[in-house]
């Protein structure tokens, strides 16, 4: 009995380990085995070299999933068709990572959006030269889709060359257009042009074209060797030398301590003009300026009578200083002790 309850107990625990390990798988990445998933695929034409398993795919360059299976669909879908007639595209398959509903949508408006002109393109992604599958937007008159003749296992979307692609495309079709006929009339057209070219070499006036050359220069020379002279008689040295004085005062000037202490005074007088606005010392002062000046305004207007009378009187009292003065230049004596002196009668004279 006692063996049989270890054997339970041991099975039990056996058991929830179990399911603690798949718990956690799950949690860890299990998850995405069931979350939903929209795959689609694409063909090309033309080689898809650089583009390899986990190569990411962008839509404008957002990105949206990555490329899941690279094959060919001779082995895919065309096995059974003969090797003459087989189509021999390149199958790209891609995973779009995406939440259910976001999944559904986008499985649902892909056919509009491939009527609009929804195309895969393979391209370059910048600097590093890795091929990523892009999704943009073209003009679907220009690219239309690959004909096949098989039912796709995933959503069908269509491709567009690559930009290198289609440009030697384009070069293979425009030789392949070349005729001999167009070659010819190009050989002729070259033909023409050079002959053309050389009688207009010929009629050229030359000798016309040499005398005014030969002139041109001619003047040149002669303003360079004008240059030359002015350059020989100018004062070259003095003014050097005047200039590097001016440069030792302007030194000596800019190395005088006084120059800084004349800096750092105005440095200060700044600060402190700069503390007496901020603490609104400034404001104060100006505001009592103006009353002191209303207030002199208010007594000037007061005693504006008295002050007539009193420069009046201060008329009168120069005009007696001058009378005074005068005098004094005239009599100093008399002023000082009486008044002017008789005048003295000469003899045969009436006094």
């Amino acid at each position: 009995m006692e063996e049989g309850k270890r054997y339970y107990r041991l099975g039990a625990f056996v058991i929830v380990c179990v399911v603690i390990l798949a718990a956690v798988l799950f949690l860890l990445g299990g998850r995405k085995l069931f979350k939903p998933t929209f795959t689609f695929e694409t063909y090309f034409n033309q080689s898809v070299a650089g583009l390899e398993l986990g190569s990411p795919v962008r839509f404008r360059g957002v990105p949206l999933g990555q490329v899941t299976e690279i094959l060919t669909s001779a082995a895919t879908y065309e096995g059974d068709v003969p090797l003459g007639k087989r189509r021999e595209y390149i199958v790209v398959r891609v995973k779009v990572d995406a939440s259910a509903k976001e999944a559904a949508q986008m499985k649902h408006d892909v056919a509009e959006l491939v009527k609009k002109g929804l195309r895969a393109q393979t391209q370059l992604a910048g600097i590093t030269g890795q091929q990523y599958l892009a999704l943009d937007f073209l003009d679907a008159t220009k690219y239309p889709p690959l004909a096949f003749d098989w039912t796709p296992e995933y959503t069908f979307v269509p491709s567009a060359p690559s930009v290198a692609g289609e440009i030697i495309a384009n070069a293979q079709s425009f030789l392949a257009n070349l005729k001999d006929a167009d070659v010819n009339a190009l050989v002729h057209n070259f033909n023409t042009l050079v002959v053309d070219v050389d009688r207009k070499v010929h009629e050229l006036p030359v000798a016309d074209l040499s005398s005014q050359a030969h002139d041109v220069l001619k003047n040149a020379n002669a303003t360079f060797a004008r240059a030359d002279r002015i350059l020989a008689t100018a004062p070259i040295e003095q003014t050097m030398h005047r200039i590097d004085s001016a440069a030792a005062r302007v030194d000596a000037l800019l190395a005088d301590p006084a120059l800084k202490q004349t800096i750092d005074n105005t440095a200060a007088i700044s600060a402190r003009v700069r503390k007496m606005t901020d603490d609104g010392e400034l404001d104060r002062m100006v505001k009592n300026i103006g009353d002191a000046a209303e207030r002199l305004d208010a007594l000037v207007g007061d005693n504006q009578y008295d002050i007539r009378v009193t420069v009046q009187n201060l008329r009168v009292t120069a005009d007696n200083l001058r009378t005074l003065s005068e005098n004094v230049k005239r009599y100093p004596a008399g002023v000082l002790l009486s008044g002017p002196p008789e005048k003295v009668a000469l003899p045969g004279t009436k006094p």
